[in-house]
């Protein structure tokens, strides 16, 4: 996730720390509103970090609070163990990185970028975060890809997830450096991993604002504001869909979907009273109905008497065709 905010305004805001003994040395390449928060919790750490970007002016404030501005990208792998890449995105990343490695190829037996670690928090694809292990590999670069659940101001705080995949030599041994940027989750060798919870993670986010604000709207027709409707917003979704979620997990993975609770074809029911309501209140229905159309499809489907969560098999079953095609 990415967000325009400074790294003043980060969690580490005016809490730096001297270096010590004990902090790995850290490089950060990529001084975006992100990656300058990345550099900013890892000096208010203790890490020693070095920093590099295009752009040499936006390391000042960086500077100032005890980074090392690098010169080259060379310079910059040069002075850590651990690189972290937060760059706009894969093309820019080999960009910086494609020369240093070049130069490995072509000089020493170990080369500036054997033996090192990259974790690259750079947005992109499961594909090519696959690819960037395979290239890393190739230079005797340990690799772990991440994904940054956060934005820019939540960097440093514990209830943040980064999520990371890929070596898990590289997580070990680097954990206590990623554990200051926030709390760091291992989802396996599988390197492409944290960037598919990454976009499906986007998705669940992006569903459930559009939903908080399709309920906003329709309340506020009737003068409710947003501020009053949202708290009871939280607690519905922390207390009751959140224990919805942890009871259709298990109904998923069994594909088995006792409809005890309520079934689709209920469902499909009170969806209906939504989109008369919101209608009726000059908002917009695009969302209900798509849902009262996936809701139908699984009722089509032979799982009108089954739970919410047999949705799933429509949405499996789409995929699956698409493949075959």
């Amino acid at each position: 996730m990415n967000a325009e905010n400074t790294a003043e305004n980060t969690h580490a805001e005016n809490t730096n720390t001297a270096p010590t003994a004990d902090k790995t040395p850290v490089t950060v390449i990529g001084l975006g509103n992100m990656g300058a928060a990345l550099a900013a919790t890892l000096l208010a750490s203790g890490h020693p970090t070095t920093v590099w970007n295009r752009s040499p002016a936006k390391a000042a404030p960086l500077v100032a609070r005890g980074a090392r501005l690098a010169a080259t990208p060379e310079e910059a792998v040069a002075a850590s163990p651990l690189i972290i890449a937060c760059v706009l995105d894969d093309t820019a990343l080999h960009a910086v990185l494609d020369p240093v490695a070049a130069s490995a190829r072509s000089g020493s037996p170990t080369g500036p970028l054997a033996g090192k670690a990259l974790v690259n928090v750079t947005s992109g694809s499961p594909e090519q975060a696959e690819a960037a292990a395979k290239w890393a590999g190739s230079l005797g670069l340990g690799y772990l890809d991440g994904a940054i659940m956060t934005t820019p101001p939540g960097v440093g705080s514990p209830e943040m997830m980064f999520l990371y995949s890929g070596s898990a030599e590289v997580f070990e041994t680097y954990r206590p450096a990623l554990a200051a940027l926030g709390d760091p989750l291992y989802l396996g060798a599988e390197t492409g991993r944290a960037s598919l919870y990454d976009a499906a993670l986007l998705g669940l986010m992006w569903s459930t604002f559009t939903g908080w604000l399709h309920g906003t709207a329709l309340v506020g027709a009737e003068a409710t504001r947003a501020t009053d409707f949202t708290p009871v917003a939280v607690r519905w979704m922390r207390h009751a869909v959140a224990g919805f979620l942890e009871t259709y997990a298990p109904q998923v993975d069994a594909g088995h979907y006792p409809g005890d609770d309520a079934t689709v074809d209920v469902q499909i029911a009170a969806i209906g009273h939504l989109i008369h309501a919101a209608a009726d209140r000059g908002v917009d229905n695009a969302l209900p109905e798509l849902l009262k159309a996936t809701m139908e499809r699984t009722s089509a489907a032979g799982h009108g008497s089954d739970s919410y969560a047999s949705v799933i098999e429509v949405l499996r079953r789409e995929r699956r065709a698409s493949v075959r095609v």
